[in-house]
C-alpha cells in the first residue's frame, strides 16, 4: 500500500506491506452539495438563533472581528471578505477593526499576513495584533470558573459588536477548536492563559480531544466569551485538503454546537491498537514547528500499544517553536523528572508552553517517538528525548528495530484533524 502524509506544503510518501498495515484512519469522506463560497454565504444568510450580521451591524459603530493567526489553517481569504461585506451592507460607516488572536504565539510577519488574508485586505483594512503581555491594552473581567483572573483585549470588550471567525476541528485538550477559543486564549492576557493551561487542567480526565461535556477548558473558554460580549461567529469545517466543507454562523454557542456535531461525524474514528503508528500534523501551517507537532503525537497515543512507536512527520520550517518548550525538554533527568517538576508547579507559576511539554513527556514515558523532519537538528531532537529521521523509510526501519519486523502499523494521515477511540 502506498501511503502519503501531508508535510509542509507538499507530501511524503512511502509503501507499507499489506500484511503490516492494520488500518488507515482518515476523515470520513464528505462531498458538500455546494462550493465553499456558497456554504459561507448561506451560513451568514441563515444564522443559528441570531439576527444576520448585517442586521446586527446596523446598531453598531465600533465593530471588532476576531480572526485566527498564521498558525491556523482558517481560509480567511475566503471567509473574511463575506464578513466585511455583510457588515458594510448593514452599516457602511462602521469602524471595523480586525483583531488577530495570537494568544501567546509570536506576531505574524508581513508575508504571513499577506499569505493568510491577501494583499488587498491587508492594505485596505485596519488590523491589530493582540499582545497578551501588554496589559495597557487589556481589561479585567469576572474571574473564570477555575478562579483565574480574566484579562481580555480592550478593543473587543469595548466594541459595540464583537464577532469572531474560526474553524472547528478536534483539539487535544479543549475538545474542539473554534467558537469560544477565539476569545480565550485567542485575545486573553498571559496570566489568564497560563493559569488556565496549568498542570492540573492538562491532567484532568475530561481534557481530551472530542470531549466537551465536563471539559474544564471548555467551561473557562465559554465563560470568557460570554464575559467579553461575543455576539456572533462564523466557523467552518475543513477536509484533509483544507477545503471548506461546512459553515456555521450565528449565536456563539448555538452555531458552535452545530459545527461540533457536524465535525464529530467526520472526525470521530475507532481503531484497534498497533505497535507502530505513523502520522503527521496535517501539513502547513500546523506542522511549522515541533511544538505544534505534539498534537498528532497525542492522537497517535490513543491507538498505539504501550511500549510501541509513534512516528510523526512535520516540516518544522519555523524550528522547535519556543525557547521555554525547548529548554524544559532539555532537562537531563528525562521525561519522568520533567513531568514531576511540572506537576509540582503552582497554577500561578505556570510557565509558557509548559502544557505542551507536559503532554509530550507523558507520551515519552510510554512510547518511542520518531520525528520525521528537516527543520530541527537531529542532535537537538535527541537531546529532548526524541528520535529523528529525514524520510519515512528511515523512520519505519528504526521503528521495526525498536519493535520487530512483523509489527503492525496504523496510519493517521492527519493526526491533528481527527480523534480516535481505541476499541481494545
Amino acid at each position: 500500500m502506498q501511503i502519503r502524509l501531508p508535510y509542509g506544503t507538499s507530501y511524503l510518501e512511502t509503501t507499507i506491506p499489506d500484511e503490516r498495515l492494520a488500518g488507515i484512519l482518515t476523515l470520513d469522506s464528505y462531498l458538500p452539495e455546494k462550493n465553499a463560497l456558497d456554504l459561507v454565504q448561506d451560513a451568514l444568510a441563515t444564522p443559528f438563533e441570531s439576527r444576520t450580521l448585517n442586521e446586527l451591524a446596523r446598531e453598531a459603530k465600533k465593530i471588532v472581528v476576531v480572526t485566527s493567526d498564521h498558525t491556523r489553517p482558517l481560509p480567511s481569504k475566503q471567509t473574511l471578505p463575506f464578513i466585511l461585506k455583510d457588515i458594510r451592507k448593514g452599516n457602511p460607516s462602521a469602524e471595523i477593526t480586525i483583531l488577530i488572536a495570537t494568544g501567546l504565539h509570536r506576531a505574524p510577519t508581513d508575508q504571513e499576513m499577506v499569505d493568510k488574508f491577501g494583499a488587498e485586505i491587508v492594505e485596505q483594512e485596519k488590523f491589530v495584533i493582540h499582545k497578551a503581555d501588554d496589559y495597557s491594552t487589556l481589561v479585567r473581567l469576572e474571574d473564570l470558573p477555575s478562579g483565574a483572573p480574566l484579562w481580555v483585549n480592550r478593543l473587543a470588550v469595548e466594541a459595540d459588536l464583537l464577532l469572531a471567525e474560526g474553524f472547528i476541528e478536534p483539539h487535544f485538550f479543549a475538545g474542539y477548536s473554534g467558537g469560544r477559543k477565539s476569545i480565550m486564549p485567542g485575545i486573553s492576557g498571559r496570566e489568564t492563559i497560563l493559569i488556565n493551561h496549568s498542570a492540573g487542567f492538562i491532567d484532568h480526565p475530561n481534557t481530551q480531544s472530542g470531549t466537551i461535556q465536563g471539559n474544564i477548558f471548555h467551561q473557562d473558554m465559554e465563560h470568557a466569551a460570554r464575559q467579553a460580549g461575543l455576539k456572533f461567529i462564523l466557523n467552518v469545517t475543513l477536509d484533509e485538503e483544507k477545503n471548506i466543507i461546512g459553515a456555521f454562523a450565528g449565536h456563539p454557542e448555538k452555531a458552535f454546537d452545530q459545527g461540533v456535531r457536524f465535525t464529530e461525524k467526520l472526525t470521530k474514528l475507532t481503531s484497534k491498537r498497533a505497535e507502530i503508528v505513523l502520522t503527521s500534523n496535517g501539513g502547513y501551517p500546523l506542522d511549522q514547528n515541533l511544538y505544534q507537532a505534539v498534537k498528532s503525537m497525542r492522537t497517535a497515543e490513543y491507538v498505539a500499544k504501550k511500549g510501541g512507536v509513534i512516528i510523526t512527520a512535520a516540516s518544522c520550517i519555523d524550528g522547535i517553536g519556543g525557547d521555554t518548550f525547548h529548554r524544559m525538554l532539555l532537562n537531563p533527568g528525562g521525561a519522568g523528572a520533567i513531568l514531576e517538576e511540572i506537576r509540582a508547579t503552582e497554577p500561578t507559576a505556570t510557565d509558557l508552553d509548559q502544557w505542551q511539554v507536559q503532554i509530550l513527556v507523558r507520551i515519552l514515558l510510554d512510547y518511542k517517538v520518531i520525528v520525521v523532519t528537516e527543520g530541527v537538528d537531529p542532535h537537538e531532537l535527541q537531546a529532548m528525548g526524541l528520535d529523528c529521521a529525514t524520510t519515512l523509510e528511515e523512520a519505519l526501519a528504526k521503528a521495526y528495530d525498536y519493535t520487530h519486523n512483523e509489527a503492525e502499523i496504523i496510519v493517521i494521515p492527519n493526526g491533528a484533524g481527527v480523534f480516535v477511540e481505541s476499541i481494545e
